[in-house]
């Protein structure tokens, strides 16, 4: 994750300003917040990563802000949470082998191509005692990268949250993926993993106010 979250967009910033780029549209994540404080959470909320993944991000954050005080340099940081969907026009979709994301997961299990899957921690502080996450369709991420761009010169530097406000838990989406599929998934229940906060949804309202999205 530091080598490539932070190591190579470092260089990949520096390659910008030496090259006259001067907008930059960073995928950040939700991570950075680590367990925050309120939720859904807004990009007010104090930035305190509990996993190298959110921390090598915030890094990479830091840098944006310090190379736009120093160049001519825009930039806006979208900080996403749980991506998951396909393009609607079914031309293209997450083909990842080794995916860990929990729709996809689901969805290979229910077909077959995994024997089970795992639930990583069943005594969270949540009605069902597994995590609580917010998940955001993949077209609408596009739309958002899209109305950054077009904003980048009128307002910079730009953070926004991206999720739709609502959190589902683990049993949930798992149980959505079984009445889609009309098929039972077979679940291991295993401990928590570190750096994995109980609850975490966004609030997007300022994307939404200020973007239109």
């Amino acid at each position: 994750y530091y080598l490539n979250n932070t190591v190579k967009s470092r260089a990949l910033i520096e390659s910008a300003v030496r090259k006259g780029v001067k907008h930059f549209i960073f995928s950040s994540t939700a991570a950075v917040y680590g367990t925050p404080e309120e939720c859904p959470v807004s990009e007010n909320a104090q930035l305190r990563p509990e996993s190298p993944y959110g921390s090598s991000k915030l890094m990479t954050e830091i840098m944006l802000r310090d190379t736009a005080a120093a160049h001519d340099f825009r930039y806006t940081a979208l900080r996403y949470f749980n991506v998951s969907g396909a393009d609607p026009k079914m031309r293209t979709g997450q083909s990842t082998k080794g995916a860990t994301h929990l729709i996809k997961v689901a969805c290979e299990t229910a077909t077959g191509k995994r024997p089970f899957m795992e639930v990583y921690g069943t005594d969270y502080p949540t009605p069902d005692g597994t995590c609580i996450r917010d998940y955001i369709h993949v077209a609408d991420l596009a739309s958002a990268h899209l109305l950054a761009l077009h904003t980048l010169d009128a307002r910079s530097p730009m953070v926004y949250n991206l999720g739709n406000g609502r959190g589902f838990t683990v049993r949930e989406v798992i149980s959505a993926a079984e009445q889609v599929t009309g098929k039972r998934i077979p679940v291991v229940e295993g401990p928590r993993r570190e750096g994995d906060p109980a609850i975490l949804v966004a609030s997007s309202e300022k994307i939404t106010a200020e973007l239109g999205w």
